[in-house]
């Protein structure tokens, strides 16, 4: 989660400065990042049809690999934890 915020918070500071300056955005528009979005969950409905039959196997695709491809991996806390006490 660390990560995450970070990556926020550095694109908050980046979006200041560019205001600051005048300048527009090299990133895309909104409506290009939620047809990205569209992609990445689109990319999983044919193998979620194809393990409908399984519900076992369905909801292990869903937790494991759907979640790691749509958000990516996922900050290990406790490799964080380890960090700071040493």
């Amino acid at each position: 989660m660390k990560v995450y915020l970070l990556s926020l918070g550095a694109g908050l500071l980046v979006g200041i400065v560019y205001s600051l300056l005048g300048v527009r955005s090299p990133a895309p528009p909104v409506v290009a990042l939620i047809g990205l979005l569209g992609i990445l969950v689109g990319e999983q409905i044919v193998p979620i049809a194809k393990r409908w039959a399984d519900a076992h196997e369905l909801t292990r695709f869903v937790r494991n690999e759907c979640r790691d491809h749509v958000l990516g991996t996922l900050p290990n806390n406790q490799a964080d934890n380890q960090k700071g006490d040493a």
